[in-house]
């Protein structure tokens, strides 16, 4: 090694050895580590506890609002209009009874006069047919005798036997006249019951050229003015009933599935009575209406399903009715029920006693988050019969009273250790799942 050499190596050992002696002094002036003890720290977590309740089962539905009766009128003869009522224009509410048009009459009223001569000329036929028959019943009778006493003479040689025949032709021909007028006689009566249909046609047509509501009725569609000339058959305009509103909604099969659970089995003679079916799962229908911010209702009556299945939505036809739609307005609050309205149905059911229920949203992948009785998470899978808006109604896997978790817990580890905090409004919201509205 050189001089050269060692003087690098001299340069380079000061630096080091200061170093190591800076790091021993710091190192030196540092306290030991706090020994700490391993404690599980806990998950906070909102909780209900399970509860039963007495829950009224619903299948929701919408649907458009239209009358139960629509009517047509239809002309039934023909003729120029003549009357029109004042109101008679779209959307004009009439009551029943009221005279909406007329047609003019005289071409139906002269007919009906002539019917009725006819049949007046029937009745002094049928009288004068009744008396000639009196008089050649009396000429018969003549003729019969003088026919007998000349056939005696003839017998005995004291007269012609050309006289007799004579005689037997008067009798003869006095017989056929009896005989046809007899016939005239009974013609007659069918002749009368023709004479007596045309009469009533006629009397029939003259109460046709006026036309009155059948019942309370909205107009529409009218297509027809005075002085029009209409014909047989024309459609004039169309009523609308205002005294009875129908929905049909659109229910899904599963919902309707959950209104007849727990209860007996369905006879054919329900199957075929809409109140049957009414009556048995004690159905109670609502009708709502969004109007933005404020929800209007009507309670309804069920009245029938309908006649099939939608092959696109699986859905069936629930048909309620609302009576009276116009009375049951509140200013500011609830409108007329409306033809064309688009309104949603909830159609409640019969009260199912102590069912266990948990929020919808509790229930992932078929299985609920429990607080045991240590405070640890516990993950049980469950068995739902159906869910009902934000709510799921438990057939088996927790007991009332157990304490669920609502939180979103993530990760969710079996036996961690929680501190439950009680949730008190979602609480109060599943305890009065069960209450009607």
């Amino acid at each position: 090694m050189t001089i050269k050499h060692r003087a690098r190596i001299l340069w380079i050992l000061p630096p080091i050895i200061i170093g190591v002696m800076v790091l021993m002094f710091i190192t030196g002036k540092k306290q030991p580590p706090t020994p700490v003890d391993n404690v599980e720290s806990a998950r906070a977590v909102r909780t209900v506890s399970v509860p039963r309740v007495d829950l009224s089962p619903v299948a929701e539905g919408y649907g458009t609002v239209r009358p139960a009766q629509v009517w047509s009128a239809v002309a039934q003869v023909s003729g120029r209009v003549i009357e029109m009522h004042p109101r008679l224009r779209d959307g004009e509410i009439i009551p029943t009874g009221t005279l909406l048009l007329r047609l003019d009459p005289v071409d139906y009223e002269l007919a009906l006069a002539q019917r009725k001569a006819e049949l007046a000329e029937l009745e002094v036929r049928e009288s004068n047919t009744r008396d000639l028959l009196e008089i050649e019943q009396r000429n018969l009778a003549l003729a019969q005798r003088e026919a007998t006493r000349l056939k005696n003479l003839a017998d005995k040689g004291t007269t012609s036997r050309s006289n007799a025949d004579a005689a037997e032709r008067t009798m003869l021909g006095s017989r056929s006249a009896v005989q046809n007028l007899r016939n005239t006689l009974a013609l007659l009566p069918s002749q009368r019951a023709v004479v007596e249909a045309r009469l009533a046609q006629a009397e029939r047509d003259l109460q046709n050229t006026e036309i009155r509501a059948p019942f309370n009725l909205r107009i529409a569609e009218l297509a027809m003015e005075t002085e029009q000339y209409v014909s047989k058959g024309q459609k004039l305009f169309a009523g609308d009933s205002v005294d009875r509103s129908e929905v049909v909604a659109q229910v899904t099969i599963s919902s309707l599935r959950h209104l007849f659970s727990g209860h007996d089995r369905l006879t054919p003679d329900f199957l075929t009575r809409g109140e049957g079916v009414a009556g048995y799962a004690d159905l109670h229908p609502l009708i709502e209406l969004d109007m933005g911010g404020q929800l209007a209702q009507w309670q309804a009556e069920f009245v029938r399903f309908t006649d099939s299945i939608d092959n696109e939505t699986r859905t069936i036809g629930v048909v309620v009715a609302l009576d009276k739609p116009f009375e049951k307005v509140i200013p500011g609050q609830r409108p007329p029920l409306s033809k064309g309205m688009f309104v949603k149905v909830r159609l409640r059911g019969r009260i199912q006693p102590q069912q266990l229920v948990v929020p919808r949203n509790a229930v992932r992948e078929g299985k609920v988050l429990l607080v045991d009785g240590d405070n640890r998470l516990q993950i049980v899978a469950v068995e739902k019969r159906f869910d009902q808006d934000d709510i799921s109604v438990i057939r088996s896997g927790v007991e009332a009273g157990q304490q669920l978790v609502v939180s979103d817990l993530v990760p969710a580890v079996a036996g961690m250790s929680l501190a439950p905090r009680p949730d008190p409004a979602l609480q109060q919201r599943l305890d009065s799942a069960g209450m009607q509205p």
